[in-house]
């Protein structure tokens, strides 16, 4: 199985470890079949930390796995642990880690890349070919007791920033790399197509980079509300009729106040280095995303299932997040 962890019925090398005796975790054995089953940790190793989970979002990708078991070309295969936004508590450090110990409240970067490749050396480590990243086939994710995680990838959270709040620094994090890529700043107005869970943080950290006017367009009443409610200047409403175009340009033209005549295109794949950030803006009050997280879950077998179902079914489901 991929890295991250172990099936029950796969040989581990440190299988006289007591921590795997209750280790549990979501796994994806099918379209819309999700169960809970024991899932034993690897080995510890000199760099790696055991992180106790004790919040776990979850996101449209682990949506679209569950629904396909496919999510853009990356697909599901064999059984596979879910989850990729998530934060806990250290449990083990390995021989050589010096800044963590246990009891440290930490937010996990979920991708571990090789830092062999040339994109790794150029610091575009989230294009890595090789990474191996939470919940994305064969690579097992974090919606389980415990993880065994690098440690550099775990991220002390401040006494005033909470372990759901840590998990929402992964959502974040798309949005402050896409600000990053866009340049934003205090001459930059914005336009946010979607308010969503994404252009939700999106528009948050648009607003932290110093954006001074803020545009969001989606095509659901409740979504927009909680935009406007988390300060968009602007709301507008688009029709999902094709022939209604026209006038959804027109109404967009207007909320932005210009026309956009040049116009640069730019790709923004998860995200690099932005867990400092993400954290340092919740910890200053720059960006609040507890508005966000709507539902909550416990994590047994059917909360896991209720709580996927209300994150598919969408309404009022902004963010959807597990307690461990």
């Amino acid at each position: 199985m991929g890295k991250g962890g172990m099936s029950s019925g796969e040989e581990n090398s440190n299988n006289n470890n007591n921590n795997n005796n209750n280790n549990m975790a979501a796994w994806l054995l099918g379209v819309n079949n999700l169960k809970i089953q024991p899932f034993n940790l690897p080995a510890l190793g000199p760099y790696d930390v055991r992180v106790r989970m004790k919040a776990v979002g979850i996101c449209g990708s682990d949506v679209h796995y569950l629904k396909t078991l496919k999510c853009a070309h990356f697909v599901v295969e064999e059984p596979m642990v879910i989850g990729h936004e998530c934060a806990g508590i250290i449990e083990e450090v390995g021989t050589q880690v010096k800044t963590l110990v246990p009891g440290d409240r930490v937010a996990l970067e979920p991708g571990i890349s090789c830092w062999r490749c040339d994109l790794c050396k150029e610091g575009r480590y989230n294009l890595c070919p090789e990474m191996k990243f939470f919940a994305t086939p064969p690579v097992h994710g974090s919606l389980a007791n415990q993880v065994v995680h690098p440690a550099d990838l775990c991220f002390k959270l401040p006494e005033n920033v909470s372990l759901e709040e840590g998990a929402m620094c992964e959502p974040l994090s798309v949005g402050v790399h896409a600000c990053r890529r866009a340049n934003i700043g205090p001459e930059t107005n914005v336009l946010v197509m979607g308010a969503g869970p994404i252009g939700l943080v999106t528009m948050l950290a648009a607003r932290a980079f110093g954006a001074p006017r803020i545009v969001i367009v989606d095509v659901d009443d409740y979504r927009l509300s909680v935009a406007k409610q988390l300060g968009a200047n602007e709301i507008v409403k688009v029709s999902t009729n094709l022939e209604d175009v026209a006038g959804d340009v027109t109404a967009i033209h207007k909320a932005m106040e210009a026309a956009a005549r040049e116009v640069d295109v730019i790709g923004v794949f998860r995200y690099k280095n932005t867990w400092p950030l993400c954290i340092e803006f919740l910890r200053s009050g720059k960006i609040d995303v507890k508005p966000l997280i709507t539902h909550r879950f416990g994590f047994s077998q059917q909360e896991v299932e209720d709580a996927f179902e209300t994150s598919a079914r969408g309404g009022n489901a902004i963010k959807v997040m597990f307690n461990l």
